[in-house]
């Protein structure tokens, strides 16, 4: 009943502020050139990306915090309440939505460091969705973090995107756009350039652009948010990087932490507001989520583990699907599924498809978006790097963890979704079956992660 409550007053919050203080911008009359009825057929796709976003933190999913936009996103769509990231940080998961598959065949099982020097990052050559949906008609952009490597091979321009604005590091400055070591990076495509305004508003400005400029065409807008990532700054807070950094007394880390997620939240209902205002809501999917588990100060509600971790906390995050009249309003579902599963979903769209001899390790979720009937889908798998590393499996409602000393952990998450009684000895059969079938996994993919050419 809180949940219900949040998200009703969410909706009434959400629409009252467009109509009171934060009208969309109706867009020029422009001449565009013509676009064929099989192009104008296909729909359009947003994917909004947050970052250490935490399953807890939202008021949908009957959180700590008011997002009215996003409950109003909830209230019109689809909001999966099973839904996961590939890793437990950010540029596995990143890649996998690239690739379509799992990221440790790139080589890529943690985040990419900004050390000097380093030259990390997922291979250009890589068949991903931005190019096959570019060659049947697409624009394509991406607004924000990038994160799968650094100098210019490693350009989003290389992987099917024809607009970057944005950032290559893991996390910058939200006003002077500074990364952790006292590099600039803020890139116009290829070349850095000096912007002012705080990274969410940027990010929404552009995106809002975009679609406007793109209205009478197929296009993939990809708005990957830093929010809510490390640096604790809202809108009017300081700088903190940078040669125009002065020392500065924090704010409490809690209220700024709120008002981080206050201005994602905003994004989300700008984009809203503005595809229906176009008229675009009924050939336009939105689909929100994030790219691993919270943060310290964000929140994973009932599941145990937070970012890095093995457990649900690290990596089953807030994800809501929007599209008028194709995805059901108000709908709800347990439907195991994960990140990866977004570029042959976006193919399907698109009417594309990965070359014969690409393999992916992830499905379509189209057909559930239309008719929302649960489906079978293979075991899931996370490994987090190192040698000795923590390995996590999927099955249905059980999860099997695999620890750096080879501890095995089995949950029944439907009688126990914060993950707090093992269940190995008592289900010795299962666990078994489970644990040679995640290792078997880990023996596939090891051969492409470095430490183990060594």
């Amino acid at each position: 009943m809180i949940m219900k409550k949040h998200i009703i007053a969410g909706m009434l919050l959400a629409t009252g502020l467009a109509q009171a203080g934060n009208p969309v911008e109706k867009p020029p009359v422009v001449s565009r050139p013509a676009v064929s009825s099989a192009e104008r057929s296909k729909p359009n796709i947003i994917l909004i990306l947050a970052d250490d976003l935490g399953y807890g933190d939202l008021s949908c999913y009957d959180g700590v915090h008011f997002t009215p936009h996003l409950d109003r996103m909830a209230v019109e769509g689809l909001r999966f309440t099973d839904f996961h990231s590939t890793a437990s940080v950010c540029s596995p998961t990143r890649a996998s939505i690239m690739t379509g598959r799992y990221p440790h065949y790139d080589g890529l099982d943690t985040y990419i460091s900004p050390v000097p020097g380093n030259t990390i990052g997922l291979d250009p050559e890589n068949v991903t969705f931005p190019k096959l949906i570019k060659d049947v008609g697409y624009k394509t952009a991406l607004f924000g973090k990038w994160h799968l490597g650094y100098g210019q091979k490693y350009n989003p321009l290389n992987f099917g995107f024809e607009t970057f604005h944005g950032f290559l590091s893991g996390h910058v400055d939200y006003h002077s756009h500074y990364d952790r070591l006292g590099g600039f990076d803020w890139w116009h495509g290829r070349e850095q350039k000096q912007e002012e305004g705080y990274t969410t508003h940027l990010i929404t400005d552009k995106s809002v652009d975009f679609i406007k400029e793109n209205a009478d065409k197929p296009f993939f807008l990809m708005m990957a948010h830093e929010g809510v990532h490390f640096p604790l700054q809202g809108p009017t807070d300081p700088i903190q990087r940078g040669p125009d950094a002065k020392p500065h007394k924090p704010r409490n880390g809690k209220l700024v932490y709120k008002d981080m997620l206050q201005e994602l939240d905003i994004s989300v209902g700008k984009i809203m507001d503005l595809v229906k205002e176009l008229n675009l809501e009924k050939r336009t999917l939105i689909f929100f989520t994030s790219d691993n588990g919270p943060m310290p100060l964000s929140t994973a509600g009932p599941l145990r583990g937070k970012k890095h971790s093995a457990y649900e906390g690290g990596h089953r995050v807030p994800t809501i699907a929007w599209w008028p009249e194709t995805i059901k309003a108000g709908s709800v579902t347990d439907q195991l599924a994960i990140t990866m599963d977004l570029m042959p979903s976006i193919l399907e769209l698109a009417e594309t498809s990965v070359p014969e001899d690409h393999q992916l390790d992830s499905v379509s979720l189209v057909d559930f978006f239309k008719n929302q009937e649960p489906f079978d889908r293979n075991s899931l798998f996370w490994r987090r790097a190192g040698k000795q590393a923590d390995r996590t499996m999927r099955k249905g409602q059980w999860s099997l963890i695999i620890d750096k000393t080879d501890r095995v952990e089995l949950y029944d998450l439907k009688a126990d979704i914060g993950q707090q009684k093992n269940v190995a000895k008592m289900h010795s059969e299962r666990s078994s079956k489970m644990e040679k079938e995640l290792l078997a996994w880990e023996e596939k993919v090891k051969p492409h992660l470095s430490y183990f050419k060594k």
